[in-house]
């Protein structure tokens, strides 16, 4: 979105969520010419089960459609929709059944290879 972004994440295992969010807006901050870049507000929401996840999925990925902004949303460039639907790779890597299954058959000694 133009002027905001969505983001779903699971928790870090070694770390705090909180300082992953902080690291990825401080590398933004650093390269951005505006100031401030983020907004001073935020709001997040714990997804606890596969339905709401979908349900989150679906919001994020018409929300560009619902603004007028795109047509179909496939079309947002910056979606993560083309890899959930076609296990297309875009500019940053989504944790999904798509990754597992490439990264199991570009791994043939993994557990889940036969």
């Amino acid at each position: 979105m133009p002027e905001h972004i969505h983001l779903m994440t699971s928790e870090p295992s070694q770390a705090l969520l909180s300082k992953a969010i902080q690291a990825l807006k401080l590398s933004v901050s650093v390269q951005s010419p505006q100031r401030p870049f983020w907004q001073a507000r935020y709001y997040d929401f714990n997804v606890h089960n596969p339905a709401k996840r979908e349900e989150k999925l679906h919001y994020m990925h018409w929300n560009p459609v619902r603004r007028g902004l795109v047509s179909q949303p496939q079309d947002w460039n910056w979606s993560s929709f083309r890899h959930y639907a076609f296990g297309h790779i875009g500019p940053v890597e989504i944790e999904s059944d798509w990754t597992a299954s490439r990264r199991d058959r570009a791994t043939p000694n993994s557990p889940t290879h036969p």
